[in-house]
């Protein structure tokens, strides 16, 4: 792989391990003092060296808020590494570059076409930018059991429907790894003169290696966000945001000053660095070891008689492409859900999946991974489906309940309905009101209920189907779900950030 010498360079890593080694005396923050005044089982299980490097803001390592020379060089060598214009760190992770992607292109009352399964980092950038919503709703393979991505078809629809809209979201690849056609959707999206965003938390990876679905900038949109810590090497928590000349930068770098933390943490932008420089330079070595690990991999638990969908998925409707390293593994063959499969190869196995649905587990295949992880994995899957007893009626279950699949009624748009007069009444009573709360399964975070929305029948029985089956919900206030936040009177915020009634919608509820 060709590469400019400059990525050997790590300007902030080296700087902020040169600063280390000088020993100063500190009377600045962070608290702890080198480590010195950390809890000594704390320090002795980390080591000591990490706290050397937990810095503050010092002439030697530069200033994440207005960064003039370390973390300004690394930015730049980011943005080089992966064709943008520019590249921003995050510590924050992805949430707040969706936040900021949103907020630097929306203003309030604009229309922004999102995917109805995005992450909920997106519905709030949604609620605090106060955009309109133009929900499109991506196609639920029954068969392989996941939300495929959305259309360049689909988007031109919702364009021609909403002429108005401002500017257009889309998630690729999926937390699944299924990507849609980027090049095609930004040519559809300048076309009409839109920005295009792309969340691309999943595909840090996908610029440093051919057999890996086409990355955002390299499609040509107009800004992405990537969450380096959840498939490349950096700390968790740190991502990156990478942006073109088309938008308007200035205010992008005042929105991220208006979110970002004043006290950024210097070991996760040195893992940013030292992330982007292993990739720009061995980049293409490594993910041909974890491709060719994870094809492995899905053809022993093919072999095993459970489903791993591959490229051959290419070409149903909604998946473009597959980015291989993402293990969807069917658990419906072994008799059970996907929540008791994930219990069982944790607590039996030792193995700790990402996440699990009702129809699957995901496996996340990535730089640290060995065989020996897979033949654990593998022989794990092979010993459930042999010794554990099929619940049939548990898998007659799911292959018959649907996801709500019809279009969601949006009565307010989500920040009116956050910002409502709300009432807390039991969940089952609420069919027919407007949530004031966001309700989400988590992982992977895609809401199924999102404010301003009414509920219905289908949403409410969903989710307690999917309580029922053990998964993770959040977002609300009640954790047991057994009441919900709804509207009690709709309202709208008009241009002076005042409330008056919303007749529209007061009619609406009253009919």
């Amino acid at each position: 792989m060709e590469y400019s010498e400059r990525q050997l360079r790590t300007p902030l890593f080296t700087a902020v391990v040169n600063y280390a080694m000088q020993k100063k005396i500190s009377f600045h923050t962070p608290g702890h003092k080198h480590g010195d005044g950390i809890p000594k089982m704390f320090r002795d299980f980390v080591g000591s060296r990490i706290f050397d490097i937990d810095l503050t803001l010092l002439e030697e390592v530069d200033s994440l808020q207005d960064p003039k020379t370390v973390i300004k060089e690394a930015q730049k060598l980011a943005a080089e590494a992966y064709g943008a214009d520019y590249s921003f760190f995050l510590v924050n992770g992805t949430t707040i570059g969706n936040q900021a992607m949103i907020l630097s292109v929306i203003k309030p009352g604009e229309k922004l076409i999102v995917p109805r399964n995005a992450h909920k980092s997106v519905l709030s950038g949604v609620i605090l930018s106060g955009a309109v919503p133009v929900y499109v709703y991506p196609k639920y393979d029954r068969d392989l059991g996941v939300i495929c991505n959305v259309t360049p078809k689909q988007i031109e629809e919702k364009i021609i429907e909403s002429p108005d809209v401002k500017a257009i979201l889309v998630t690729s690849p999926t937390y699944n790894g299924i990507a849609t056609d980027i090049r095609e959707i930004v040519r559809v999206a300048h076309q009409y003169k839109k920005i295009l965003l792309v969340d691309e938390a999943h595909g840090p990876h996908l610029k440093f290696h051919p057999d890996l679905p086409l990355s955002a900038m390299e499609g040509g949109a107009d800004m992405c966000v990537q969450s380096t810590h959840k498939i490349i090497s950096g700390m968790t928590q740190a991502s990156m945001m990478h942006a073109r000349k088309t938008v308007d930068i200035l205010k992008l770098k005042r929105i991220l000053q208006l979110l970002h933390t004043t006290s950024p943490s210097y070991i996760l932008m040195a893992s940013l660095d030292v992330a982007r420089m292993q990739m720009a330079t061995q980049g293409r070595e490594i993910l041909s070891k974890v491709i060719t690990l994870a094809n492995l991999a899905r053809t022993e638990i093919v072999e095993a008689g459970l489903g791993c969908f591959g490229k051959e998925a290419i070409g149903r409707e909604g998946i473009y492409d597959v980015d291989v390293t993402k293990l969807t593994i069917d658990t419906r063959a072994a008799g059970n859900s996907g929540y008791e499969v994930a219990k069982i190869l944790n607590k039996k196995y030792g193995v700790q999946i990402e996440f699990a649905a009702p129809t699957n587990v995901l496996a996340i295949m990535s730089l640290g991974n060995t065989k020996e992880d897979i033949n654990r994995l593998v022989k794990a899957l092979k010993d459930i489906k042999k010794t554990f007893t099929p619940n049939e009626e548990l898998i007659k279950k799911i292959n018959s309940v649907k996801a709500p699949e019809q279009e969601s009624e949006v009565v307010l748009t989500p920040r009116e309905a956050a910002f409502s007069v709300t009432k807390k009444i039991p969940f089952k009573e609420a069919i027919g009101m407007v949530s004031a709360e966001l309700i989400c399964p988590y992982p992977p975070g895609i809401p199924v209920l999102a404010p301003g929305e009414r509920i219905t029948k289908e949403v409410f029985e969903y989710l307690m189907y999917l309580k029922n089956l053990g998964n993770m919900i959040n977002g609300q206030d009640d954790k047991t779900l057994q009441t919900v936040k709804v509207v009690a009177e709709t309202k709208t915020e008009n241009s002076n950030g005042l409330f008056e009634a919303d007749k529209k919608a007061a009619e609406t509820k009253k009919n």
